[in-house]
């Protein structure tokens, strides 16, 4: 399975360095130097590049990619997304740590058994992660803290929330 870790927002300045999104946990990681990303464009088959360097910017990657030297050239990426094999990432150690590929698709309800909806998406903030919950009526971001997440059962495929007063209110 392909897991999405970055996408490409727009060029930077015009030297070729493109503004990426990060859509991973671990950055430093997915995007070091000598790495090679698989990137995926709208139209065309999948090709690699490799990092050249990659500074963090605003919440984002200013990345520099092997053989993107000028506006144009980066202008051309806009919309790519970075990708890897779910195979090649490593088992996670801790117990209540997932990879975002592992949460997303499961059920969420409340402890009381209120069925709210899927999780579409893991957002990663500035603030903390947040699960992009697709309910009947729209949206809805629930933060990914013990706080109100009380359980997470991958087998089930169910997590479990405790929603502070509010939260679940669409309108």
């Amino acid at each position: 399975m392909d897991l999405v870790v970055g996408r490409v927002a727009k060029a930077h300045g015009v030297t070729g360095e493109v503004v990426v999104e990060i859509r991973t946990d671990d950055p430093d990681t997915r995007f070091a130097p000598g790495t090679i990303l698989r990137g995926r464009a709208k139209a065309g088959p999948d090709r690699s590049y490799t990092v050249d360097s990659a500074r963090e910017h605003g919440g984002r990657l200013l990345v520099r990619l092997d053989g993107v030297a000028d506006r144009n050239a980066a202008e051309s990426l806009k919309g790519t997304l970075f990708v890897v094999d779910s195979e090649d990432l490593p088992p996670i150690e801790e117990p209540d740590e997932y990879y975002d590929h592992q949460l997303e698709g499961l059920q969420v309800r409340t402890t009381a058994g209120e069925q709210v909806g899927t999780v579409a998406e893991v957002l990663h903030t500035a603030a903390g992660e947040l699960l992009s919950v697709r309910t009947d009526d729209g949206e809805v971001l629930v933060p990914f803290v013990s706080a109100i997440v009380t359980s997470v059962s991958l087998a089930d495929q169910i997590i479990e929330i405790d929603p502070p007063d509010g939260l679940l209110d669409l309108g």
